[in-house]
């Protein structure tokens, strides 16, 4: 007997819209048509939720509060996707849920952190070849002469390290490495102190675009243009070298994009130069392709990265379904976990960026005690029995979300990175390490 398909109003509205915005006709329409469009495709599940699949090839509920539409993911219950229906919503949308096109065709890449599955060696050897292509130039020539590089290198390292080590964590989804991880090891002789972590994680901080330009536009600051095209190059080159690896490859992208004009034409950044790195990271934030843009919303809306964050960590989450657990929520209990343990107060301003229902369980599962959801905190630095994942593939998912979220509601919020890791992500690392994929022998990353 042939097995009846239920009905899924999410799956089927996705699988419209994707069509829907792919064929060519699509950009021939007006703004207004299109928002019309989205609109007479929102989806209604019987709690009153109403959701649209819109900009970014992505999922948003509306707040009935005051009618703002959230990113958010949709229930993973089937029998709640089954029982949804379509309706033609009558508000004009705002243009930024609209999808233009381009936005479809991003690819996310992975969001696995770089704790399990190495850097594979060939990247690594491309990497290593970059970072020793020439004999080190002088630091007088290269300077380094600010944040956060004066804090990693040591002082007579030059700014072409900074350049390469810079533009790894930038391209890096979420920056929390093996501590064997030989990328990071190379570094070893520049590095004035550790890096945050210990031997089985070192948990880094994101390098903003902003601290690039200012290596490169300092340069030119100074007249010593080719200076400043020699670290335009390097960073570029670096970029391309990392593409292979999905945990590196969208922001890669846009790096070279943004990067390579200046390349063809080097004096293409000068103007803006002389009016500051504010300028030139402006310039280079023009240059991203369309269909690129989402890779550098970390510089563009902080906000939105945030949100956009959370979506990934309930995507990877998603095995716990099978589990008849709700990963919405349990992604909201382990945000819950981690902003308790460091800075509870600043849960306040992470509510705008949260659908109605999200923000309810974060409010509630941080002020009650006992509250449920409270059962999938991390205990002991471990993760409790419901929440090990199945493989270690999705470990490494877990973790690389966990941490990239961390980061994204800190730097939202302007909260000091904790050194060793957030709770949930920590806890993770311990589904991970007695599998560990050490394919180069242990260095130290402590300066001599």
């Amino acid at each position: 007997m042939a097995r009846v398909h239920q009905w899924d109003g999410f799956a089927a509205i996705e699988g419209d819209m994707r069509a829907m915005v792919a064929d060519p006709r699509w950009a021939q329409l007006s703004g207004p048509a299109k928002a019309q469009a989205v609109a007479a495709r929102t989806v209604v599940t019987p709690d009153g939720g109403r959701w649209l699949f819109g900009a970014h090839a992505r999922w948003y509920r509306q707040d009935p509060a005051d009618g703002r539409w959230h990113l958010s993911p949709p229930p993973a219950d089937q029998n709640l996707r089954a029982a949804a229906h379509v309706v033609q919503h009558t508000a004009m949308l705002v243009p930024s849920l609209v999808p233009d096109g381009p936005d479809f065709a991003f690819e996310g890449g992975s969001t696995q952190g770089f704790v399990g599955p190495d850097v594979p060696r060939d990247i690594t050897e491309r990497v290593r070849a970059i970072l020793g292509s020439r004999r080190l130039p002088s630091p007088e020539d290269f300077p380094i002469k600010g944040a956060p590089f004066t804090s990693i290198f040591a002082g007579d390292v030059p700014s072409t390290v900074a350049a390469v080590w810079g533009t790894l964590m930038w391209c890096a989804y979420a920056p929390a490495f093996d501590g064997n991880e030989v990328l990071l090891s190379m570094f070893g002789e520049f590095l004035g102190r550790a890096l945050p972590g210990d031997e089985w994680v070192r948990w880094l901080r994101p390098v903003g675009l902003g601290d690039l330009v200012a290596l490169y536009a300092e340069r030119i600051r100074a007249d010593r243009p080719k200076a400043g095209l020699r670290l335009a190059a390097l960073m570029a080159n670096t970029a391309d070298a990392i593409l292979d690896d999905d945990r590196f490859r969208p922001r890669a992208e846009a790096l070279v994009a943004m990067l390579e004009p200046a390349l063809r034409r080097p004096d293409l950044d000068h103007a803006a130069a002389r009016q500051g790195d504010p300028a030139v990271r402006r310039a280079w934030l023009d240059r991203c392709p369309p269909h690129l843009a989402r890779a550098v919303v970390p510089e563009t809306a902080p906000g939105e990265h945030f949100a956009h964050s959370v979506y990934d960590l309930i995507e990877a989450l998603g095995y716990l379904s099978r589990r008849r657990s709700d990963p919405r929520a349990v992604a909201v209990a382990l945000l819950a976990a981690d902003v308790a343990a460091l800075a509870p107060k600043a849960a306040p301003r992470l509510y705008p960026w949260l659908d109605p229902e999200l923000r309810h369980l974060l409010h509630a599962t941080l002020t009650d005690r006992g509250h449920p959801l409270r059962r999938f905190w991390p205990v002991d630095g471990d993760l409790p029995p419901a929440l090990h994942p199945p493989d270690r593939g999705t470990a490494a998912t877990l973790l690389g979300t966990a941490y990239a979220t961390g980061l994204a509601w800190c730097r939202l919020c302007e909260v000091a990175v904790p050194p060793h890791g957030f709770v949930t992500a920590s806890a993770t690392v311990s589904r991970l390490t007695h599998q560990r994929d050490d394919r180069y022998p242990l260095t130290t990353l402590e300066s001599s």
